[in-house]
C-alpha cells in the first residue's frame, strides 16, 4: 500500500526530466520544465504512480492508449478538451483522462501533481 499526502507530495524533491516533449505533450507557447518522481509501478510496467510537476506555460498532449488520474497539489490549470470542454483545476481537486482524451492543458502557475497513470486495457 502507499500513502501519498499533501505534505509528502509538496515536499518530495523531484528529477528535472527535461522540457515538455512526447510523451507528455507539445510545448505551445514556450518551453515549459518539467520535474518527476515516479513512486511506484506495477510488476507488469502498465500502472505508475508518483507526482510531477512543471512550469506555466500551454501544451498540447493525447492520450494514446493511455489514461491518468491527477490530484493537483499546488498551482492551477485550464483543461481544454478537442471537442471543447473546459474544466479548471486547482489544489485538492482531481480528474481522469481516460484514453484517447485529447486537448490543451494551461499551466498558470507552476502545477505540482500526483499521478496514477495506466494502459488501456
Amino acid at each position: 500500500m502507499l500513502t501519498i499526502d499533501d505534505a509528502i507530495a509538496t515536499s518530495l524533491e523531484l528529477e528535472p526530466v527535461g522540457f515538455m516533449r512526447e510523451p507528455w505533450g507539445t510545448a505551445l507557447d514556450c518551453p515549459m520544465e518539467m520535474r518527476r518522481c515516479e513512486l511506484w509501478r506495477s510488476d507488469d510496467g502498465r500502472i505508475t504512480t508518483g507526482v510531477w510537476e512543471c512550469d506555466a506555460g500551454r501544451f498540447q498532449t493525447y492520450f494514446d492508449g493511455v489514461g491518468e488520474f491527477i490530484r493537483v497539489i499546488t498551482g492551477d490549470m485550464t483543461c481544454t478538451a478537442d471537442d471543447g470542454t473546459t474544466v479548471a483545476l486547482g489544489p485538492g481537486d482531481s480528474m481522469t483522462f481516460p484514453p484517447g482524451w485529447s486537448g490543451v492543458w494551461a499551466v498558470h502557475v507552476p502545477m505540482r501533481k500526483i499521478f496514477c497513470g495506466f494502459e488501456a486495457t
